[in-house]
């Protein structure tokens, strides 16, 4: 006998049961609904509050950092006078190479007056050489340089466009005012005068800087000349190391672990030191970087092989990570159906596994080199932070010599006191970002590119 054949009680009244509907929510379900809305907003404003944190960093670096990727000239007519670089006239590059900067200041002086002279413009109570230094103290090592690559120019008229001083660039930058020029001992209201004059008269012209990218760093007393081209250099010093490195171990280490190791306690604490690698702070890996390469095996300071080491051993966990999990993503089916028509257990997983793996893993090492090319902490350990000027040379022995690094280089700019800095510094974030985002869309476009369907 069921329930529903079980006779009423003797004196009960049977209660009819209360009417469902699937049209009309009943307590419950509104209050589950209104549950499930109230999830839903809190997730829309925790992506929006992300979205708008986002947005004002990249405000924040944009304003202050698309400056630096233009840059003040003045456009003079250099006559390279033999009398100073040339005294012997026997165009013998030795002698002309011990004319030093100090003797091109008074050519460069020279210059500005006849260019003054030439269009007609003066401000009561400048002289020439407060004229002069509207130019960048830079200028006279660019000029010797220039004769030093070409002394048979030596007594020609050549026209160059040289780098404005650091205020005056900043004046058109909005950094500098007739206000603050009053209180400044670098620039005078004056000069700005004078500058606004020579722009109308077209010597003075902003474009674009391409010295940004490929000029080393400058000294504090020349932000205007600083650029990015010593720090480019040895971040793909680095980057190189690390990919030559990392990926054929962290692929090697992830196969056996994967495929060929045995599963015990030994495998088991390798994969939980790995997975705990990954989450070291990257200032122990510099400690450990400083201690082994530098301080024992003896290899020089702030050299790219330092810190293609340094950062392949902060890489190589998650390169690992990632390897695995592709693997693991493969369905066992593949290795069976290899196995089953008498591929050995090598040729199971060299053709058939790893290249079904093989967007994972290429996503992998991309997203390892894009942290690698940010970090900074370990770098500054092995002593990158160091002031560089020289090119390191073509490998190998480019990879020995001292260089810096994209994020060490806005560290290194942003503890210096003259406000150009910051604007470089900026810049250079604006630089690596873009870098960052390339080298993740190469990820994305290798993943589709390689990827397989089973």
């Amino acid at each position: 006998m069921t329930d529903a054949t079980i006779p009423a009680a003797a004196g009960s009244v049977a209660r009819p049961a209360p009417k469902m509907s699937l049209l009309a929510a009943d307590a419950r379900t509104r209050r589950r609904n209104a549950s499930e809305a109230r999830f839903r907003m809190l997730g829309l404003a925790a992506v929006i509050l992300g979205v708008l944190a986002l947005l004002g960093l990249l405000t924040s670096i944009l304003s202050n950092g698309l400056s630096s990727f233009q840059q003040t000239y003045v456009a003079l007519d250099v006559y390279l006078d033999p009398a100073r670089l040339d005294k012997a006239g026997d165009g013998d590059l030795e002698k002309i190479a011990k004319v030093s900067t100090f003797g091109y200041a008074p050519i460069i002086q020279k210059a500005m007056e006849d260019k003054l002279a030439a269009v007609g413009v003066s401000v009561d109570g400048l002289s020439s050489k407060d004229a002069a230094e509207l130019i960048s103290k830079e200028a006279p090592a660019e000029l010797r340089r220039y004769v030093l690559a070409n002394p048979e120019r030596i007594g020609d008229t050549i026209p160059f466009n040289l780098l404005a001083s650091g205020r005056i660039d900043g004046y058109y930058k909005g950094r500098v005012s007739m206000a603050s020029a009053e209180l400044d001992r670098n620039v005078s209201p004056e000069q700005l005068q004078l500058a606004d004059k020579l722009k109308d008269a077209g010597v003075l012209v902003t474009r674009f800087n391409w010295d940004f990218f490929t000029a080393p760093d400058a000294s504090d007393t020349r932000p205007e000349a600083a650029g990015l081209g010593v720090a480019i250099l040895g971040s793909a010093y680095m980057m190189l190391v690390v990919l030559v490195l990392s990926l054929p171990i962290g692929v090697a280490a992830s196969i056996y672990l994967e495929e060929f190791a045995p599963k015990n306690r030994f495998t088991d604490i390798i994969e939980v030191n790995i997975a705990n690698l990954a989450a070291v702070p990257s200032i122990v890996f510099g400690i450990l970087g400083l201690a082994v390469f530098i301080n024992f095996v003896g290899l020089p300071q702030s050299a790219p092989i330092v810190g293609g080491l340094v950062l392949t051993l902060m890489t190589l966990p998650t390169i690992i990570i990632a390897t695995r999990a592709s693997l693991k993503a493969v369905p066992p089916s593949i290795r069976d159906a290899a196995l089953g028509v008498g591929a050995s257990k090598m040729q199971s997983i060299f053709h058939h596994v790893l290249p079904l793996a093989m967007p994972g893993i290429l996503t992998g090492t991309i997203i390892g080199l894009a942290q690698a090319l940010g970090e900074t902490a370990p770098l500054l350990l092995i002593g990158m932070v160091a002031f560089v000027r020289e090119f390191p040379a073509a490998p190998p022995e480019g990879f020995f010599d001292p260089a810096s690094a994209l994020p060490v280089q806005v560290y290194n700019w942003t503890q210096r006191g003259d406000p150009a800095f910051v604007e470089r510094a900026s810049g250079a974030i604006i630089v690596l970002l873009v870098f960052l985002v390339l080298m993740n869309l190469i990820a994305i476009i290798l993943r589709r590119r390689f990827e397989r369907r089973w």
